[in-house]
């Protein structure tokens, strides 16, 4: 490696880590104070109301205001569940919470820029809908298992208990605050690998490598990274950056946009924990919509951009 490639790795890695961790704080920040001003009864309240179509827009909704892994995703939809929201909505939110949430449009936006951020959200936005209106059609609610959760969801950074009980704007602001520190201590690993394998792909990798195996001539990079994003299991903070990096060295937009929204839509742990809650075809049906999903997106944005 040469002195100057050694150079452009650490600068590329020092510019997209700082944009990455300062955007990410900021955002975390907003959404937590979000949730304190607004109870989790209230959301239930409100969910169990609206009907169906309206219902299960609104449940796409709380997914894109909800920064959580599938860990905290799984016992939320449970909640939703058992607290007497329907199917459709439910399903909605959690097709949209993994694609849709703040923090994964802000790195959107700051790696892809504004043009395919709008066109990420609107796509992932429609999936969660389309997709939690047709299971609800198929009758597949007959396939969620009666599941209770003890002790109930939890805040990103576990504060959630702690901060419901503050009153006061002042007070929440602090606390959202403290809860997005909180959040950023866990997730910047993960954002500082993603900025570390772009920096070593953007210095390393030749460019000519990436085009020809991902790049617009290949016709089966799109369904390959597909199919490659659900069992890589990597957090899509870090799968985001390392993207930027791949479709600026000449990987095609949508083999990009199809790694990502497999990888993020779909996960090994959150498969696993779906069949504690799921029978084995809505499961199926999960891992069939989010790959078809992401089949999709990959050729549309091809074709659009």
């Amino acid at each position: 490696m040469h002195l100057n490639e050694v150079n452009d790795v650490i600068r590329f890695f020092l510019v997209i880590a700082g944009e990455l961790l300062v955007l990410f704080v900021g955002i975390s920040f907003l959404v937590s104070l979000l949730q304190q001003l607004i109870s989790q009864d209230t959301i239930h309240r409100v969910l169990g109301r609206v009907g169906r179509g309206w219902g299960n827009a609104i449940g796409a909704l709380f997914g894109a205001l909800t920064p959580f892994c599938s860990c905290s995703t799984i016992p939320i939809l449970v909640g939703l569940l058992n607290g007497g929201v329907s199917f459709g909505t439910s399903m909605a939110f959690l097709l949209a919470s993994p694609l849709l949430n703040p923090v994964i449009l802000g790195l959107f936006w700051t790696i892809f820029g504004g043009k395919v951020t709008f066109m990420y959200a609107g796509f992932a936005f429609a999936v969660a809908l389309i997709g939690s209106i047709t299971w609800d059609q198929l009758g597949l609610a007959r396939d969620v298992k009666k599941v209770k959760i003890m002790g109930g969801a939890s805040s990103p950074s576990g504060d959630a208990g702690a901060l419901s009980g503050v009153d006061g704007f002042p007070g929440k602001a602090k606390l959202a605050f403290r809860d997005s520190i909180g959040l950023f201590l866990q997730m910047a690993p993960y954002l500082l690998l993603g900025a570390g394998i772009g920096a070593l792909i953007y210095g390393l990798v030749p460019e000519e490598w990436i085009v020809r195996l991902a790049g617009p001539g290949n016709r089966l990079a799109i369904p390959l990274a597909a199919v490659i994003g659900v069992p890589m299991y990597v957090r899509t903070e870090t799968l985001i950056p390392i993207s930027g990096v791949l479709l600026e060295k000449g990987m095609s937009l949508g083999a990009t946009m199809a790694l990502i929204i497999g990888g993020a839509g779909a996960s090994i742990p959150e498969i696993l924990l779906l069949g504690a809650i799921f029978r084995r075809r809505l499961v199926a049906t999960f891992v069939i919509t989010v790959l078809f999903s992401a089949m999709i997106a990959g050729y549309l944005f091809n074709w659009l951009v």
